[in-house]
């Protein structure tokens, strides 16, 4: 029996009912390991029993020793020592303190014996929460395979050594505290207890604020500011442990400094490994050693990663043991968090009393590990979340901050959540708009953290899925928007993780609202089987259809052959890519696509908000045809030009239950609304002229066609930025819609916004020079696809682009003297549209190829326009020197001095309103 939900059947085995003694008062539990989990909970929430593991043995922690010797327990008590106790022949010893206990064992056919102390792992041994002359023997005997049954209460303890205490000095903590159980001075409520089906849940929190403020205040003691501008980005840090703090937080709450406590020992994390060894944090530095210490004068250990740490320690007195690895005679272990090697050893040694100090970011991990989850699989990760800290991927912008005030440092994951809570369901408590903020982003981080059989992770899921099925998901729409800092934002946040961690989110109420079919007339459990071709010859990753749609609030299971899951493929549900979390209103989920690394044959993805399935396929990929089959997809309007019939896009587009679908080319793929493609009973000579466009895109970039991937166009509710805007995919408004549909009015019109978008993906740095030709280079394919395939005209392509007003552009721009500053979108573009109605298209597409294979680029802007003017002055063998001048570019001399052997450009179209400015006309 490995599972909580194993563990606890076997505990509850035949108990029916919670028969507690009257007199006893006992102690409200804290759990904080991973390993813990509750046994019997009160109907407020507080745990009364707990059980749990540390190293190779067992615990079961009773919050009350009077209850280890009460009659009306006596079958959960023989459950407990027989999970607790390895083999059935094994010992079980009970210390004297508890001597009725043999007796109340022995008439249930357990026999026991008193014993002074543990004796050999294997059995089980019975013990008071308050012998401290045991603690090292009982944590001991619990590592190496015995199961402890210790039970007690710490109010009364409490009110003698003081509530500040009870978590690092109460004799049972100091043993239980190892495996993530601490007795509290909060008295146990004794009324409604009800025997739970299944493991109970974790209560969010509980008070024991009064520790971890007297910590918070040794490790910021004689510190004003803290400094972190020390050469790297760090990312944001996430405290979501019971025993968790910030530290360090900038004005928006974003954490770059926190500590914990975890069994007996604690721990510092810093944002990036660079705050470790920066010398204007040595005063804090110095705190933090001292504090993860604990007094003890032991040698600090620092792995060679740090190398420049132990010089820092060393001028403020700190001894220094430079080891590569942990060894058991350190007080402190310094470490950047890359290496999840020594996880293990790290949780020992912090829970048995040492501390650690440890830094790094995860944002370059997560970027170059796309479709895993950087809170589960990030190394770093790996060694903290037990200590209730994580590494965000997100950044935040380094500075030299104020030491937070005690008010800033109220803000905690559990906390708020417990507030947020508040508000949902009574309608009472108010969350502060940079509580909310923080909790959006936080919230999404845990519940990326695997929960499957962590009860004190899964917990917090089961919190979360009630709240929200109580609540129900706002129906968001374009008619009906949120604010993106508003409870309503949050929610959608929070469903949207919940639902990527696995979590069942079909009955999360009717604010999914883009239902377009019903889960029982879509959902099919038979599987279906797609070939995707898994070869990508391009320099990108690639999206490849499977012609497939998952319903919203629903899973999907995806297998793939053994060999394709060591390639680096990725499982994506969506194509609505844009992240909205910093827009201001929301006409939709911030995130409603969910992808996922299958780093194993078969997998279950889900996605809230359901959408097209993906295969992503990485650069330089080779596998050649991958079958794929998914169960509980549905299909999709699909429509592949060259292979899809009419008849069978007439029987997907009538009989598909999916809301969106696809058009495609070797070069592009449209993603639409299905109610945008119901019309178009032909795709076929649509795709062609999406085809000629390509082609001709693909000519003036000196580019291969086909493509080497097919660009994208997505038509999504809401967008990032703009009316379009580039990428993979080019994203534009469902109003586009249309528009990229049809066909005769885009050969009439034009269809300019979608071509300027491809242009922008043609653009590369080298001949690039933002932010003058950011809005102007990508133009240059405007123009192109609509005067050689849609035959329309410059001038009536874009009002921008008539004759007078090209006119009007120039002399403008003359009139102020030419400046640089100016010169950007239509202007820079005319400089560009000179050239070419002089020249022609070849010159361009000479260059494009050109810098294809060019080294050595410049990396400045100056550099990079005037090799621009050299080459193209080459190219068409004429000395531009003048032309650009005019234009206000910053020539450099050697470079004119270079292109004054070749004959000057007479009669560039620059000449006659420069000649016209000088007569004052």
């Amino acid at each position: 029996m490995t599972t909580p939900s194993d563990v606890f059947q076997a505990l509850m085995d035949g108990v029916t009912s919670w028969d507690l003694p009257e007199g006893p008062v006992p102690s409200e539990l804290l759990l904080t390991g991973e390993a813990s989990f509750p046994v019997m909970v009160n109907d407020k929430g507080q745990v009364l029993i707990a059980a749990s593991s540390y190293g190779q043995g067992r615990l079961v922690v009773i919050s009350h020793e009077g209850y280890l010797l009460h009659a009306g327990l006596a079958s959960f008590l023989v459950n407990a020592v027989g999970w607790l106790r390895v083999t059935p022949q094994a010992p079980i010893g009970v210390h004297p303190c508890l001597e009725p206990l043999v007796s109340l064992l022995k008439d249930a056919g357990v026999k026991a014996q008193t014993m002074l102390e543990p004796g050999e792992p294997q059995g089980a041994y019975c013990i008071s929460a308050y012998n401290a002359k045991l603690t090292e023997k009982l944590i001991q005997f619990v590592k190496h395979g015995g199961g402890l049954l210790i039970g007690g209460q710490a109010w009364h303890w409490a009110s003698q050594y003081g509530c500040d205490k009870v978590l690092s000095s109460f004799p049972g903590n100091l043993v239980t505290g190892v495996a993530g159980v601490y007795f509290t001075d909060i008295y146990g409520d004794r009324g409604r207890l009800k025997v739970s089906k299944k493991v109970p849940k974790i209560p969010l929190h509980i008070r024991c604020w009064e520790e971890l403020q007297q910590e918070e205040q040794q490790l910021l003691e004689g510190i004003s500011e803290l400094d972190i501008k020390t050469g790297g980005v760090p990312s944001q840090l996430l405290v979501h442990g019971a025993l968790a703090f910030p530290v360090g937080l900038d004005a928006s709450l974003a954490c770059f400094l926190a500590a914990a406590r975890y069994g007996r020992g604690r721990v510092v994390l810093a944002a990036h490994e660079g705050m470790l060894c920066a010398p204007k944090l040595g005063p804090f530095l110095f705190n933090a050693v001292r504090w993860l210490a604990r007094g003890h004068t032991g040698k600090v250990g620092v792995n060679t990663s740090l190398k420049t740490l132990p010089p820092l320690l060393l001028e403020h007195g700190l001894g220094r043991s430079l080891v590569s690895h942990l060894t058991h005679d350190l007080s402190v272990y310094c470490c950047a968090a890359y290496s999840a090697q020594e996880a293990k050893g790290l949780h020992e040694f912090v829970a048995e009393g040492g501390g650690l100090l440890i830094g790094g970011q995860a944002w370059w991990w997560a970027s170059q590990n796309p479709g895993r989850s950087a809170l589960a699989a990030f190394p770093g990760n790996v060694i903290l979340n037990c200590f209730g800290l994580s590494i965000l991927p997100q950044t935040l912008s380094p500075s030299c901050f104020p030491v937070p005030t005690p008010e800033m440092r109220r803000y905690h994951l559990r906390k708020a959540l417990s507030e947020f809570r508040a508000v949902l369901n009574q309608g009472d408590g108010n969350l502060e708009k940079n509580w909310l903020a923080k909790l959006r982003v936080d919230g999404a981080g845990f519940l990326q953290i695997r929960a499957e059989g962590v009860p004190a992770y899964a917990s917090l899921h089961r919190f979360l899925r009630k709240m929200l099925r109580q609540s129900g998901l706002p129906a968001v729409s374009r008619e009906n928007p949120v604010a993106s800092d508003s409870y309503e934002a949050a929610m959608l946040c929070l469903a949207t993780e919940l639902a990527h961690s696995g979590t069942d989110c079909s009955q999360l109420g009717p604010g999914l609202g883009t239902r377009t079919c019903s889960s029982g007339r879509c959902l099919s459990e038979d599987p279906i089987t797609v070939e995707i071709d898994g070869t990508n010859r391009g320099d990108s990753d690639s999206w490849v259809s499977t012609g497939l749609y998952l319903p919203e609030g629903h899973n999907v299971e995806v297998c793939l052959p053994e060999a394709a899951a060591s390639a680096g493929l990725t499982i994506q549900i969506g194509c609505h890519t844009d992240d909205l979390t910093s827009a201001s209103k929301l006409s939709r989920a911030p995130v409603v696509t969910h992808r996922c690394c299958m780093d194993r044959s078969q997998r279950l993805v889900s996605c809230l908000w359901g959408g097209l399935v993906y295969l992503i396929v990485p650069k330089g990929s080779q596998l050649g045809p991958v079958p794929v089959t998914l169960k509980r997809a549905v299909p999709a309007p699909y429509y592949k030009l060259g292979k899809t019939s009419q008849e069978e896009w007439r029987s997907r587009i009538e009989g598909s239950p999916a809301p969106w679908g696809e058009l495609a080319t070797d070069n592009i793929v449209l993603m639409v609304p299905t109610t945008d493609l119901k019309s178009l009973t032909d795709p076929a000579p649509l795709l062609h002229l999406w085809d000629e466009m390509m082609r001709a895109i693909a000519r003036l970039a000196a580019r291969p066609f086909p493509f080497l991937r097919p660009e994208r166009i997505v038509a999504d509710v809401q967008i990032a930025v703009g009316w379009m805007h580039s990428g993979y995919p080019i994203m534009c408004h469902l109003e586009s819609a249309q528009e990229l549909l049809n066909e005769t009015g885009m050969r009439s019109r034009g269809v300019w916004g979608a071509v300027h978008e491809l242009g922008h993906n043609q653009q590369r740095p080298g001949w690039e020079f933002p932010p003058h030709t950011t809005e102007a280079t990508c133009n240059l394919w405007s123009v192109y696809v609509h005067e050689t395939v849609l035959g329309i005209p410059r001038a009536q392509a874009h009002p921008a682009l008539s004759p007078p007003e090209r006119e009007k552009r120039i002399k403008v721009h003359l009139q102020k003297g030419g400046p640089l500053c100016d010169w950007n979108v239509w202007t820079a573009l005319e400089t560009y549209l000179q050239l070419q109605e002089a020249f022609g298209w070849e010159p361009f597409t000479q260059l494009f190829a050109d810098y294809q294979t060019l080294s050595g680029l410049p990396k400045d802007k100056d550099g990079k326009m005037n090799l621009w003017m050299k080459k193209f002055s080459e190219a068409v063998h004429k000395n531009l020197v003048p032309f650009f001048q005019s234009w206000g570019w910053p020539i450099q001399k050697e470079v004119a001095e270079t292109l004054s052997c070749l004959p000057p450009w007479q009669d560039h179209p620059m000449r006659t309103y420069m000649d016209s400015k000088e007569k004052g006309t």
